[in-house]
C-alpha cells in the first residue's frame, strides 16, 4: 500500500511538509497545494524548489482549465526536475468553481475532454488527475469516467463526493465501486480515512486498492500513516531509539502504530519546529499565526478537553501568546490516541 499526503491549500506547503517528514511516518508521495498561474509566482516556486523538498517525492498540482497555461507550467516544472504533475479536478471552492476550474470543470464534459486532449497530445510529462464525481449529481460520474479512460493517466485519484457536497455527508462509495470495477486506470482512494477502522473497511470492500491519499486525517493525527501500516516490534524499537533525540525515525517503509509510540514530547517538538519554520520565511507574527491557527483547527481534536486552549490560540495576536497557550495545552492535557 502506498500513502499520499493530500494537497491542502494554506496547510501542506513545504514548511509543513519538511516538519512533518522530519518527525512522523513518511508519505510515499507529497502533493503540493495547487499552482494556478501560467508562470509560477515566487511563493509557488518556493514550494516546489528541490532544495525545499529534500528526501521527499513531490508531485506538483496544477489548477487550470487552459491548455496553454498547463503546458507552460509543466515546461517550467521540468526545469526543476519534475516529470510528473497532477491536475486538480476536485477543488469544491465556490470561487474556483465559478471560473470552471477544479470540480467546476466537471460540469462541462465536452470542454474537459477537449482540454485533456490538448494537454495529453502536447505534454511530455506524466499526468495524474485528482477528481470528484461531478458537480451536482452522481449521474455525471460514468460519463466522466469514460472521458478519463480515453487518456493515458499516471493514476486517477478519486474523492467520492460531488462538488456541492464539499466535505459533508458520507463518501459515495457506490461511485468509487463503479470506477474500481470498470476503470482501466490505476486508482487512488481519497476521502474520510481517519482511523485504522476506516482503512480496514476500505481494504475489506476494495481489496485491490493499493493507494490511499490522506489529508485531514494526517493533520489531526500525524501518526496516522504509521498506524495504517500496522505495528511491528522492530519498528517500535527503532522509534524508542530515535525518541531519545526527540526527532522520530522516518518510517518511510516501516510499519508502526501510533498507540505504540505517540507522545506529547514528540508532537510538541514538531509544533515548535513548525512555528520556527514559518517564522523564518514569513514576516510578522500575524502572518505566521494565520498559518499555525489553521492547523490547530485539525490538530486540536487530538487532545482531551482542548476547548479553552484552542480559544487562546485563536485569540493570540503575538507568537509569545500563542506559544504560552500551546505549552499549557501540552502540559495539562493528553493525546486521545
Amino acid at each position: 500500500m502506498q500513502f499520499y499526503l493530500a494537497p491542502m491549500e494554506g496547510l501542506t506547503g513545504y514548511v509543513y511538509r519538511n516538519a512533518y517528514h522530519k518527525y512522523f511516518p513518511a508519505a510515499d508521495r507529497y502533493f503540493t497545494p495547487f499552482i494556478t498561474n501560467k508562470k509560477m509566482s515566487s511563493r509557488e516556486r518556493n514550494d516546489i524548489l528541490p532544495e525545499h523538498n529534500e528526501g521527499m517525492t513531490i508531485i506538483p498540482q496544477i489548477l487550470t482549465n487552459q491548455a496553454e497555461d498547463f503546458l507552460s507550467l509543466t515546461k517550467e516544472l521540468k526545469e526543476y526536475g519534475y516529470d510528473t504533475v497532477n491536475l486538480n479536478l476536485g477543488c469544491p471552492s465556490g470561487t474556483v468553481v465559478a471560473k470552471r476550474r477544479g470540480s467546476g470543470l466537471l460540469a462541462w464534459p465536452n470542454t474537459l475532454d477537449a482540454f485533456l486532449d490538448n494537454i495529453f497530445s502536447s505534454c511530455d510529462c506524466r499526468i495524474s488527475i485528482k477528481t470528484r464525481l461531478g458537480t451536482t449529481d452522481t449521474d455525471e460520474w460514468e460519463d466522466l469516467l469514460a472521458i478519463y479512460d480515453k487518456y493515458p493517466l499516471e493514476e486517477l485519484i478519486i474523492h467520492p463526493r460531488i462538488q456541492k457536497d464539499f466535505y459533508k455527508y458520507t463518501p459515495r462509495m457506490e461511485c468509487y465501486r463503479t470506477a474500481y470495477e470498470t476503470s482501466r486506470h490505476s486508482l487512488c482512494y481519497n476521502g474520510d480515512i481517519f482511523s485504522p477502522a476506516d482503512y480496514q473497511k476500505l481494504r475489506s470492500d476494495f481489496p485491490g486498492t493499493e493507494k490511499v491519499m490522506l489529508g485531514r486525517g494526517v493533520l489531526q493525527n500525524p501518526w496516522l500513516i504509521g498506524m495504517l501500516r500496522g505495528a511491528g516490534p522492530e519498528n517500535i524499537e527503532n522509534y524508542a531509539n530515535a525518541k531519545d533525540s526527540v526527532v522520530a525515525h522516518n518510517f518511510s517503509s516501516a510499519s508502526v502504530s501510533a498507540a505504540s509510540f505517540a507522545d506529547k514530547e514528540l508532537l510538541h517538538a514538531f509544533c515548535a519546529d513548525l512555528c520556527d519554520g514559518y517564522a523564518r520565511v514569513i514576516s510578522g507574527d500575524k502572518n505566521v499565526l494565520f498559518k499555525l491557527k489553521a492547523l490547530w483547527i485539525y490538530l486540536g481534536t487530538s487532545f482531551t478537553n482542548p476547548q479553552k486552549y484552542l480559544k487562546k490560540i485563536k485569540k493570540a495576536n503575538r507568537l509569545a501568546e500563542y506559544e504560552d497557550a500551546v505549552d499549557a495545552l501540552f502540559r495539562e492535557q493528553e493525546l486521545i490516541f
